[in-house]
């Protein structure tokens, strides 16, 4: 072979390993050093090994997962396990190596998946430590805690305490997360229409998800800026769903054309802000909805698509195309629920549930014609939250 067709394979080889280099969130090394003020954000994936979805195979998911973030550019991300559904021969194992082989992270997000409120502090630590032997030695571990539901025992401040004492002798960090979209509900909505034989219209499902996720990181980011009077290494909720493998692409694209630039889940959790202890009245919820409770900062501490109400109504109008759902019956349920409550805005533990009474915000409204716009709305109950997989 002679030297120029050398080098040509040479540099095609090398195209091909990195085809999206241009891509990447590295400045170049000639550029002028300037304050990088672009947004900062890392993906993390809960529930890992979950059920199969509306669209693939769990095998076929992993794939397009990891071949979609290859050709994002995202070099690493943070999947949260939990073993104890991993069952001999299932191929889950596999999967997850899969995962670490293509460069991400592993985390513990416990053995079972069971709630803090719904079992004693020692009881809940002995599942960690179950899902802790899965997982110590592994490739790509690291030793993060994600709470299940982000529940660190609600008002029980007596049982968090223990529990967040346990987890530090046992020397793992709380890896928290700072936006929530609850994509989750939307993969399940699409679940519950394949099942049915509904159909989907994909392109208007990819557009409402990638766009949920978009708002609900600038609405986490505004937040933050408020409480800690700067923007942080965000890291994002999803989950190991088949909405993920199929859009996470337009995701990274849409979070970049936003400002966002994209980290890795060990720059995130380097940010102090991870390292802070808070004492807090309640804790079940993102990092930004505790610091406003630490703080006493009013105002809505979630993002509205949070409501499975609202999201439903998207869901239903946009994707499946069925009649409008009417935003007002929504606000009338939750003026009714929170008539019903104490007036004193506080937040409350029952299964899955947060409530805060007080708390207003802006809706959007929806159109016959699917599009959107803003109408205020009064308070109501919080979604319920994701409870995990399903068989």
């Amino acid at each position: 072979m002679s030297l120029f067709r050398f080098l040509v394979v040479i540099a095609a080889l090398a195209g091909a390993a990195v085809p999206v280099s241009v891509a990447l969130d590295v400045p170049r090394r000639n550029a002028p050093a300037q304050p990088d003020t672009r947004k900062m954000i890392a993906l993390s994936f809960d529930d890992v090994p979950r059920a199969p979805g509306a669209f693939y195979t769990k095998e076929e998911r992993t794939s397009r997962l990891i071949a979609g973030l290859h050709a994002a550019g995202v070099s690493q991300v943070a999947f949260f396990l939990n073993p104890g559904r991993i069952a001999s021969g299932d191929g889950a194992a596999e999967r997850i190596a899969a995962y670490s082989a293509a460069g991400h992270v592993l985390g513990d997000h416990s053995f079972s998946h069971h709630d803090l409120s719904s079992m004693s502090a020692d009881a809940f630590l002995a599942d960690v430590d179950k899902a802790e032997a899965w997982l110590k030695g592994r490739p790509g571990y690291r030793p993060w805690f994600r709470f299940p539901g982000l529940n660190q025992g609600g008002r029980d401040q007596d049982k968090r305490r223990t529990v967040l004492a346990g987890l530090a002798t046992r020397g793992l960090m709380v890896a928290p997360v700072t936006i929530d979209g609850s994509d989750w509900y939307l993969e399940r909505l699409a679940l519950d229409a394949q099942k049915a034989g509904k159909p989907i219209d994909d392109e208007a499902l990819r557009d409402l998800y990638v766009e949920t996720m978009v708002r609900s990181s600038d609405f986490a980011d505004a937040l933050m800026r408020r409480e800690i009077g700067r923007s942080p290494a965000h890291v994002i909720l999803l989950h190991e769903t088949d909405l993920a493998a199929r859009y996470i692409g337009p995701l990274v694209e849409a979070l970049r054309k936003d400002g966002w630039r994209i980290v890795s889940a060990d720059q995130a959790f380097a940010d102090p802000v991870y390292h802070e202890t808070l004492d807090v009245p309640a804790s079940n919820g993102t990092l930004p909805e505790a610091l406003a409770w630490q703080k006493g900062i009013a105002g809505p501490l979630w993002y509205e698509r949070n409501d499975m109400k609202i999201a439903g109504a998207l869901f239903a109008t946009r994707v499946m195309h069925q009649p409008a759902l009417a935003v007002e019956r929504v606000a009338e349920n939750g003026a009714a629920a929170r008539d019903a409550r104490h007036r004193r805005c506080m937040v409350q533990r029952w299964r899955w549930r947060r409530n805060c009474p007080e708390l207003a915000f802006t809706a959007r409204a929806i159109s016959p014609s699917g599009s959107s716009y803003d109408q205020p709305v009064r308070p109501h109950r919080r979604s319920a939250r994701d409870p995990g997989p399903r068989a």
